[in-house]
């Protein structure tokens, strides 16, 4: 009998030793959603002209310089860097509904070092992530406003396991809705003020009941566009747009971490501000397009800070019948 007490308080402890453990290190842990902070900019409430196909490659690089607790203190440098790039399309019709030009997007991605949460340092390699498919992309132009509004899927197709280490997806469908404006102050819209916001709802996690809390996004950027013009200053040749960006993003709802069969992790809500710059060029003869983004993070709370940059080459096919 003395020797079964004993067992039985040998597996007790390794139970609630384990038990602390992991309390310990997700108490304080945040999950990541899937929208990527960066994708947008300059003119993020405005949508790209009707009758066009825009056939794009990002490359989005972040680096995580530290990571930050509740409290916002640094908690280590975690010299991680993850990456993204893959092949897009963003097609606009003149299709109208409610008199808005319709769209849709479409992304196909690779990732590596995919970070899953403030708690996760991966090293992954480079493999297909979740895929970003945008069925719903409602655009309206005015004088002095552009309006956009958006519906977003993330489709978890990249490799998930809970707890592995080369995980390149999510693991969990997400939905997500968007809608933004572009403010011109002149008549030729030449200076603007841009804002999009983004609510990011997320689905459990495969094989498991986590799930990430539903979070918030706003970005956007102040902006001026210059015309290049040509030799005989007829027409111009080129547009140029420079200026300075920003994003914010918080968590709303609590991330839901089972611990065991009768206990459910709500760790502290985390958030992030980001500021930079952004330039952008339009070669009008041959429709190509060329842009890069650069945004340094502060007032991290629960996750990792550090620098975002996003470079964009794009090609622009009109569709309009001749």
């Amino acid at each position: 009998m003395k020797a079964k007490n004993t067992i039985s308080g040998k597996a007790l402890r390794l139970f609630l030793m384990t038990m602390f453990a992991m309390i310990s290190l997700y108490s304080n842990a945040q999950l990541k959603g899937g929208h990527i902070l960066g994708a947008m900019g300059l003119q993020s409430g405005t949508q790209a002209p009707e009758n066009t196909l825009s056939v794009y490659v990002p490359a989005y690089i972040y680096t995580a310089n530290c990571l930050r607790n509740g409290d916002g203190d640094n908690m280590g440098n975690p010299d991680l860097t993850m990456f993204i790039t893959g092949v897009g399309a963003n097609y606009v019709s003149d299709f109208k509904i409610l008199g808005a030009n319709y769209g849709a997007t479409i992304l196909l991605a690779g990732a590596s070092n995919t970070i899953q949460g403030s708690y996760v340092d991966s090293k992954s390699n480079f493999a297909f992530t979740d895929m970003y498919v945008q069925p719903i992309q409602l655009g309206w132009h005015n004088k002095k406003a552009d309006f956009v509004f958006s519906y977003q899927m993330y489709i978890p197709t990249g490799k998930y396991e809970l707890g592995g280490s080369d995980n390149s997806g999510l693991g969990m469908f997400m939905n997500e809705f968007s809608a933004g404006t572009t403010l011109f102050f002149n008549e030729k819209k030449t200076f603007h003020f841009s804002a999009l916001a983004s609510y990011e709802i997320n689905g459990k996690k495969k094989d498991t009941d986590i799930k990430t809390g539903d979070i918030f996004s706003i970005e956007g950027g102040l902006g001026k566009t210059f015309y290049c013009m040509n030799a005989e200053k007829t027409a111009p040749k080129g547009i140029l747009n420079a200026g300075l960006i920003y994003y914010f993003q918080y968590k709303v709802s609590d991330d839901k971490i089972p611990v065991g069969n009768f206990l459910v992790l709500e760790p502290d809500k985390d958030h992030i501000g980001a500021v930079g710059a952004e330039v952008n060029y339009l070669h009008i003869g041959c429709m190509t397009q060329a842009g890069f983004r650069w945004v340094s993070e502060f007032g991290a709370i629960n996750r990792f800070q550090g620098n975002t940059f996003f470079i964009t080459l794009a090609h622009v096919f009109s569709l309009k019948k001749k």
